[in-house]
């Protein structure tokens, strides 16, 4: 299935782009006309994709869970192809395991990556889109269906997730005069390095089948909204979220 919008103009920060999701969204925004700045840790994974993509990609080394590191990401992203318009907050760990075995640092970086780091994320991208007059910014940002579905095994990601669907309804608030519109995709199970694994176990197995349609998502069911939640098409969009999960929560 091929998806068009017309993203020319734009220049779109991709936080957790070394893999899964990320490298995706850094994908069709760039074959839609975007300039990509590839935000992750493990450079040599973004330098990989960025001589795939082409030049309209950049690589930037960030850790979203420091401010420093954002700030610097986004300097780095602006020095290669100048204001950062559009920004996915996509950065995540899973964080799985139970409650009552997981150690205290886990649940700290969990919430440090997947929550403070979306927030950090969100608000350099707007600081600078304000600053910059744009009244056109585009800020998406990753939750998931586990924010809203009761998850064991997965209390701190999940928690994680239900924060950054409230931030961003409050962000979106916060930033509507500006012209920022601020939403979130919720998907539902894709399977990613992240649950590779666990989707080939019998009960990861059992869990497949208990969805309405007994498959994984695939990837490339989230293309059509994200893209047109970066496009000048989404302007009176803001404050809502999107859940794409082929009837899982059904």
């Amino acid at each position: 299935m091929s998806i068009s919008v017309d993203l020319s103009g734009r220049t779109a920060l991709i936080t957790g782009a070394s893999s899964g999701l990320g490298s995706r969204f850094g994908r069709i925004l760039a074959a839609n006309g975007a300039n990509v700045a590839l935000g992750a840790r493990r450079k040599d994974r973004l330098e990989a994709l960025a001589a795939e993509i082409g030049p309209q990609a950049a690589a930037v080394e960030m850790d979203v869970a420091r401010n420093a590191d954002v700030v610097a990401g986004f300097d780095a992203a602006e020095q290669a192809f100048g204001t950062i318009d559009t920004v996915i907050a996509n950065a995540g760990v899973d964080g799985a395991g139970m409650i009552n075995d997981m150690a205290e640092d886990e649940i700290e970086r969990t919430l440090a990556i997947n929550l403070k780091g979306a927030i950090l994320t969100a608000r350099e991208g707007a600081k600078r889109m304000i600053a910059a007059g744009n009244v056109k910014g585009r800020i998406v940002m990753v939750a998931s269906i586990t924010a809203f579905e009761p998850s064991p095994g997965l209390v701190a990601y999940s928690a994680s997730k239900a924060g950054v669907v409230q931030a961003a309804r409050s962000m979106a608030r916060e930033w509507a005069r500006a012209g920022i519109c601020v939403n979130t995709i919720s998907p539902g199970y894709i399977r990613t390095a992240i649950n590779d694994e666990w989707f080939d176990t019998d009960l990861g197995k059992k869990q497949i089948a208990r969805f309405p349609k007994r498959r994984l998502m695939a990837d490339e069911g989230l293309d059509g909204p994200v893209l047109f939640l970066c496009s000048d098409a989404a302007e009176f969009v803001t404050g809502a979220d999107f859940v794409l999960d082929d009837g899982q929560t059904l």
